[in-house]
């Protein structure tokens, strides 16, 4: 009914039956199988990295101009819209995720590719100014072969924020999905090799690897034909990354875990500050890296707004995510939920009160799936395991605080440092926090808004670089400067 692949990954263009280990992947709310696809071997991941390296130097490719290269995009971007709601049910079967989110997020990849074909079309080569009778100038060329490695909480959004770019820029990507959740991303394969093949460009462009992050995404990482990773994913993966990248002196871009703060001043919009707080924690189960897992509320309205947040989250309806009232689905595979469960269990030991939740949903409607009530905690101080570790769950810890510099002080003393969301009436207030938290990202009465025009990234433990804006497309390409000579005297030598 999903129209699986027979064969289930792309090897430089040629899709075929994995040489790998079997990958079973599991539907998250009814605990079902829903395919059994092999894995890349590390040696089909030498064999994409060659061809790889051979579709990027195809003049078909290398001399593209880029509003060539922006019709690709667009093309893709097309294909994904006339696929959407086949791409959004695979992702809801493959992660649990509701069915209002996939298509979301669906439409968000075709956003991205549209949005960074203008980019491309519009993007200039610079002139710089002159010390010398010389026209000096900067030109952006590809780096050659990407590795994006990613996550299985999202992968068709975050595998356009990596392909588009990536070819935006004129690359060749061997793209290596989540072993829990590779079928979007080899779907995503399907459409975009199809367009290639179209356009006759080099399908080897385009390798699509699933398997385990330490056999496949570890070959990626360390073969000498990859110019440079990419990879979202946990911060001690990324530091494994960074090591071997060092080693090869390769750059990277590392989007990596969070524990963000959601700040509730007296002076808030009760209502919104509720509904956003919710949204921050609750929507995707979780399952976000910035989702704002640590919630700090003025010590004056403390008790008022952490009581109606726990009477109010314990309306949340939870629920498999092909159900149009589900508002908390499962969680992306029983062992994340296990691990979920272990935090809870380990808050309670650190002394914090279940105010709501803190268990797997009763009923034989839930027995099978991987289900996880939406959790509140307080009676935590900030300086416990459960607030200073990501718990990538449905569960929020609450913290009264009590004048600015306390907050700003608790909520920074935190290793992460990727996003923030800060609910007031006063725009002075709002100014100064967001200006003194450590985050690359600070909403302002709204949370988990996104758009590609703006950049996104991590401070701290939460990674290297920035994705998503008129400059994501240089992060894949590398500067190069030319100097023309204007002079009709010859150089001469220093005396």
């Amino acid at each position: 009914m999903l129209g699986l692949p027979a064969d289930e990954v792309l090897v430089a263009g040629e899709w075929r039956r994995g040489a790998g280990a079997p990958i079973r992947t599991v539907d998250p709310a009814t605990g079902r199988t829903l395919a059994t696809v092999h894995a890349a071997s590390v040696d089909e991941v030498a064999e994409a990295a060659r061809g790889a390296a051979r579709a990027a130097a195809d003049p078909r490719w290398r001399t593209l101009l880029p509003h060539r290269r922006a019709q690709l995009l667009h093309r893709v971007a097309d294909a994904i819209d006339t696929a959407a709601e086949h791409l959004a049910s695979l992702q809801t079967a493959d992660t649990g995720k509701a069915l209002t989110e996939t298509r979301a997020l669906v439409a968000s990849a075709a956003g991205t590719f549209r949005y960074t074909a203008a980019a491309l079309e519009t993007a200039e080569e610079t002139l710089t100014p002159s010390r010398g009778d010389c026209l000096t100038m900067s030109v952006y060329e590809p780096i050659g072969v990407i590795g994006a490695i990613n996550p299985w909480n999202s992968p068709v959004a975050s595998d356009a924020q990596k392909l588009a770019p990536a070819l935006a820029g004129g690359n060749a990507v061997l793209l290596k999905p989540a072993e829990w959740t590779p079928l979007v991303s080899l779907a995503l394969g399907r459409l975009i090799t199809r367009v290639l093949a179209e356009l006759d460009l080099p399908t080897g462009l385009l390798s699509i690897l699933p398997g385990r992050g330490s056999v496949v995404g570890d070959a990626i990482v360390k073969d000498p034909h990859i110019g440079k990773v990419v990879f979202t994913g946990g911060t001690d993966t990324g530091r494994t990354i960074a090591r071997t990248a060092a080693g090869k002196l390769m750059p990277v871009s590392l989007e990596l875990g969070g524990k963000s703060p959601t700040i509730v001043l007296a002076d808030a919009d009760i209502e919104q500050a509720l509904a956003g707080v919710m949204f921050g924690i609750f929507s995707s189960s979780g399952q976000s890296c910035i989702a704002g897992s640590r919630l700090f509320v003025a010590r004056e309205v403390y008790d008022t707004f952490v009581g109606e947040l726990v009477e109010r989250v314990g309306t949340l309806r939870v629920g498999p995510g092909t159900d149009p009232d589900t508002q908390v689905a499962p969680l992306v595979h029983h062992k994340h939920r296990d691990s979920v469960a272990a935090y809870v269990d380990l808050a309670r030991e650190e002394g914090a009160t279940v105010r709501c939740g803190g268990s797997v949903p009763p009923g034989a409607a839930y027995s099978e799936g991987a289900y996880y009530l939406p959790t509140v905690l307080d009676g935590l101080d900030n300086s416990s395991r459960t607030c200073q570790e990501e718990i990538f769950g449905p569960v929020l810890v609450a913290l009264p605080f009590d004048d600015e510099d306390d907050l700003v002080r608790t909520a920074n003393d935190s290793v992460y440092g990727l996003a923030c969301g800060i609910w007031t009436r006063d725009h002075r207030a709002a100014w100064r926090i967001a200006r003194r938290i450590d985050a690359g990202t600070v909403w302002i009465n709204t949370y988990k808004q996104f758009s590609i025009a703006t950049p996104f990234g991590g401070m701290k433990d939460s990674g290297l670089g920035r994705e998503k804006g008129r400059d994501g497309i240089r992060a894949y390409q590398r500067q190069k400067s030319l100097y023309w000579g204007m002079s009709d005297t010859p150089l001469a030598w220093a005396n």
